[in-house]
């Protein structure tokens, strides 16, 4: 009788395999068709340039969708406002003190390398920096201004990333007030995020289309002649970033986490891929919300610290604009004392703060940057304007990392990580959902308490070290 029923167990079903890791080896032979149509047929490759900004469109169609119900569900679960200040107060103080790490690095590997020396300036180039100029935002009041929405619904439809942290903190401050009245709000919330999150997977599928036609694009646009003449600048800002997110960003993050950055990276590899095709770090914003909560941080922390970062956090822009500072100054026979250069880039770092979510915005800051401060190098700014598209992917992967080392800095100093979960993700023994982006396991049925969500039936990411300060 034992056999019998031992021969009628059903076997466990299988689990189903990730194929998404076909989606990206997709994305990598994109990328270089593109390379190929951009070389070959540049005339063409350029007209393609649409299908890149297409794709791009889509995620960023879902940045504010997604960090709006991140953040309302992370503040509005906390019991202290306090604690949600003191995230963002020691983001900000953080995101400070590397800008200023950056720009004095660029400063010493530009002075090294006098990259600008022996170039020669056409007068196209010189209308082409005033132009750039007048593209970056007038100034910090204009900023500030700006992060208030006409109303809490343009927050979503203008795209604007700190117009919707505005209005999500807001939100979540007053659903955390309400108590358990609130608590209904914050399960449809949960709903809803977990809609928006497939549809970004379903989006996905779409990279290698939007890969092929941004990269065959650039290439066109640019060709092999601009990449020979500024060789030094480009190879220089590279080697300085690399430098930068290996030796700082890695020292930093086993200092204070423990944490090894290789394997951090690794983890990241999928969203680097993203953002090295289409040279917009914006397009890996959502999935690394995603994947920061996934890996043990919890949600208020990953929820005021990403989108904040990103504005704020920007790592690759700094040592981008001490550098091309310094090679047009080089170039223009026009070089900077340590005094002025100084003072130059300080005015930069508060600039670019001001110029946040520009399109091609360290072009623009540059451009502005010089025109208020050293008016005789604008023109200069049209020397890298045509290998500004390449010298931005570097930009972006150095921002997208310096955020994600920043996440886990910050919540590891608040004690917001699940240090064992880390471990266990970053090992591969908790592998990122690349379906639903989100981990299911955290949304049972209303009423089913478990481990991972009391009885309140609000939604908490597994491994969030805020699951004792829920409203109760």
């Amino acid at each position: 009788m034992a056999d019998t029923t031992d021969s009628q167990v059903t076997p466990a079903p299988a689990a189903k395999r990730d194929r998404t890791h076909y989606l990206y080896i997709a994305v990598i032979i994109a990328v270089v068709l593109g390379i190929g149509v951009g070389l070959l047929v540049p005339d063409f490759a350029k007209e393609l340039k649409p299908v890149g900004t297409g794709f791009v469109n889509l995620i960023k169609m879902m940045i504010s969708p997604i960090i709006f119900c991140t953040i309302v569900l992370g503040v509005g679960s906390v019991r202290k406002a306090a604690k949600v200040g003191k995230v963002g107060g020691l983001a900000l103080a953080y995101f400070v003190a590397m800008s200023v790490v950056a720009l004095a690095i660029g400063l010493v590997v530009g002075n090294i390398l006098h990259p600008g020396s022996g170039m020669d300036l056409t007068d196209t180039e010189k209308g082409a920096g005033h132009e750039a100029a007048e593209e970056a935002d007038k100034g910090l009041v204009d900023f500030a201004l700006g992060i208030i929405p006409k109303t809490m619904v343009s927050a979503f439809t203008e795209g604007e990333v700190l117009q919707t942290l505005l209005v999500a903190l807001l939100v979540g401050f007053a659903l955390q007030a309400m108590g358990r009245a609130g608590e209904p709000v914050l399960r449809g919330i949960g709903h809803i995020q977990r809609l928006v999150f497939r549809i970004l997977g379903m989006i996905m599928w779409a990279a290698p289309v939007g890969a092929f036609g941004a990269m065959a694009a650039v290439v066109g646009e640019t060709g092999t002649d601009a990449l020979k003449a500024l060789a030094t600048i480009m190879v220089g800002f590279y080697v300085t970033c690399a430098l930068f997110i290996l030796i700082v960003l890695g020292s930093l993050l086993r200092l204070v986490t423990g944490v090894n950055l290789f394997k951090l990276l690794k983890y990241l590899g999928r969203e680097f891929l993203l953002i090295l095709s289409t040279s917009s770090s914006e397009s890996a914003l959502p999935r690394l919300i995603a994947k920061m909560e996934h890996l043990g941080v919890s949600r208020p922390v990953v929820g005021i610290t990403v989108p904040t970062g990103y504005s704020f956090n920007l790592d690759g822009t700094m040592i981008y604009l001490t550098m091309s500072s310094l090679f047009i100054a080089e170039a223009m026979d026009q070089p900077l004392g340590v005094g002025e250069q100084i003072s130059l880039l300080l005015f930069m770092m508060i600039a670019s703060k001001g110029a946040a979510g520009v399109s091609g915005s360290g072009i623009a800051v540059l451009a502005s940057g010089l025109q208020s401060h050293k008016p005789g190098l604008v023109d200069g700014v049209g020397l890298i304007i045509g290998v500004d598209r390449f010298m931005s992917e570097a930009r972006a992967l150095t921002n997208f990392a310096g955020n994600a080392v920043a996440t886990l800095l910050i919540g590891t100093w608040t004690k917001e990580v699940d240090r064992e979960r880390v471990d266990l993700v970053l090992d591969g023994k908790l592998p990122f959902d690349e379906k639903t982006l989100l981990d299911e396991s955290a949304h049972q049925p209303e009423g089913a308490a478990t481990a991972e969500e009391p009885a309140n039936g609000l939604p908490v990411q597994p491994g969030s070290s805020d699951k004792k300060s829920l409203t109760t």
